[in-house]
């Protein structure tokens, strides 16, 4: 391929392009940033070009493997190119600034549903305790009348009142209470423990 020599007449900076006019005459041929690799700077107007030329898919010149005139190569591996700044996105130092902000966000969207599920445990707990402690509350007082009938019914209450023979009892109980628990007691003769033993 043939080096060819023209003129920068035209550059778009923050798009990263421009149209070169070869020193030969016709038409503007086409230049992007990234066909200048490993220049010390970027293109300015009325820069001299030195490029070779291609055809691109659409049938028209670009230019490739260009460099500036009188501007000396970086010893750079990549070629320079221009980072356009990008418009809708911040810069490195803005999203810095925003991190916090998007933490709190984020926080808050973690522990903004916690006073709902609070409520939520609050109120099933309290369904429990009124369907079941209910329940059973009143299981307990139902059934405490009934207890108390059956001990009283179980364990009659005697008391020592002077009855010292077997024709004073009423029952074979009475007569076991008197026995055990009243002194001058006339009821057991053979002295077995066994009180009344004829009669009931």
């Amino acid at each position: 391929m043939q080096i060819e020599t023209g003129k920068l007449v035209r550059w778009i900076d923050d798009k990263g392009f421009g149209f070169i006019k070869p020193s030969t005459g016709g038409n503007d041929i086409f230049i992007h940033i990234s066909v200048l690799r490993g220049m010390s700077r970027p293109p300015v107007v009325g820069d001299t070009l030195h490029y070779q030329t291609e055809v691109d898919a659409n049938g028209k010149l670009r230019a490739i493997h260009a460099r500036i005139k009188g501007v000396p190569k970086q010893l750079t591996l990549e070629p320079v190119e221009r980072k356009r700044a990008s418009p809708s996105g911040p810069t490195p130092y803005d999203r810095r600034q925003q991190e916090p902000k998007q933490r709190i966000i984020r926080s808050q969207k973690r522990w903004g549903s916690l006073p709902l599920l609070l409520l939520l445990l609050i109120g099933v707990w309290i369904y429990v305790y009124d369907m079941y402690g209910h329940r059973h509350a009143q299981t307990v007082a139902q059934s405490t009348p009934q207890l108390i009938a059956e001990s009283e019914i179980a364990a009659p209450h005697f008391q020592c009142e002077g009855k010292v023979y077997c024709s004073q009892m009423t029952s074979r109980e009475e007569a076991e209470f008197y026995l055990d628990n009243c002194p001058g007691m006339k009821m057991d003769g053979d002295g077995d423990g066994i009180p009344c033993e004829n009669q009931f």
